[in-house]
């Protein structure tokens, strides 16, 4: 199951079919859906968690923490807003397209899929375009 979460953060309308499109996301990955949480919040909520869980002092868009077991994708999934609609007007995208993509990309990190070189980054965009193309079927 899919859940959203506000904190510190107004909250945002979340599109009813955008659980399908994500849990047919993970069905398509030849995986599980199992509990899921988007926790959506500001730079400053995001950016503590990423000092004091992984030792890292930047902002970023999204983390991730997997609780993942065999196939059944369950994890919490922390997003920064203000960071999405940052990135969105920096990569000439609108605010719901690069919203799309990381709620995507976090699904896909809970699927095993890494970023951290540039063949895995290559692969995460090529399967986030892939998922983002598919939204509007839903």
């Amino acid at each position: 199951m899919i859940n959203y979460f506000f904190e510190n953060i107004e909250k945002k309308d979340i599109q009813p079919q955008t659980s399908d499109w994500l849990e047919n996301l993970i069905i398509s990955e030849n995986k599980r859906p199992g509990d899921i949480n988007y926790i959506f919040c500001d730079d400053a909520y995001l950016l503590k968690i990423n000092q004091d869980y992984l030792s890292h002092d930047y902002y970023t868009d999204i983390i991730t923490f997997d609780y993942v077991k065999g196939k059944t994708i369950s994890g919490d999934i922390f997003v920064s807003l203000p960071r999405i609609l940052d990135n969105a007007s920096t990569l000439s995208q609108d605010f719901e397209s690069e919203f799309r993509r990381v709620l995507a990309h976090g699904i896909l990190h809970l699927c095993g899929y890494k970023d951290k070189t540039n063949e895995d980054e290559s692969t995460m965009r090529q399967k986030e375009d892939f998922y983002i193309n598919r939204y509007s079927n839903f």
